[in-house]
């Protein structure tokens, strides 16, 4: 059984961060520095159906993968990082845990907060040699207007995950 779990695991992680390197080629781009992505909901997915860990490990993969198959500009190991950070912060507000508005908003405001406000910022001053400051400042309208956008996009994606995610990966009948 454990050995059988360990596939489940495996192979539906395996998709999630497919899922995620795909969904990454489509953004929409505001500025230079400003985008809007969806490839936050497969490992906020993988995060919630497995836990932190391997969160983490879908968001660190997505990164790395996604920049192997369509590099869009010079690799850097910070948003990697930030992705990683991603997967572990949504395991920590969702694993195991019934999706509701009262749990996804603080996962989202903790994602919003860490990597939106403060990491990715950070990353892209060092990268492009521009003032925290001023990168801060150009996203807060961004960042403002997609924290909504997002946790209605986590509410419609994960809820129907949770509920059948968890017949296909702990052998009760039904799927995705």
């Amino acid at each position: 059984m454990k050995k059988q779990m360990n596939v489940r695991v495996l192979t539906t992680a395996g998709m999630l961060v497919a899922v995620a390197v795909v969904f990454g080629f489509f953004k929409i781009p505001i500025t230079q520095i400003i985008e809007i992505r969806f490839q936050f909901l497969p490992i906020a997915c993988g995060a919630m159906l497995f836990g932190p860990v391997v969160g983490g490990i879908i968001g660190a993969l997505a990164d790395i993968l996604g920049y192997l198959v369509k590099p869009t500009g010079p690799f850097f190991p910070g948003f990697t990082l930030s992705a990683v950070i991603q997967g572990i912060l949504y395991g920590l507000f969702l694993y195991h845990r019934e999706i509701t508005a009262k749990r996804v908003i603080p996962a989202q405001a903790a994602n919003t907060l860490t990597i939106d406000f403060l990491l990715n910022p950070l990353w892209l001053s060092i990268l492009y040699g521009r003032g925290f400051i001023v990168i801060f400042t150009e996203r807060i309208a961004k960042n403002l207007i997609m924290f909504p956008i997002n946790v209605v996009l986590l509410l419609v994606v994960l809820r129907p995950v949770y509920k059948h995610g968890k017949n296909l990966l702990y052998g009760t009948g039904g799927g995705l």
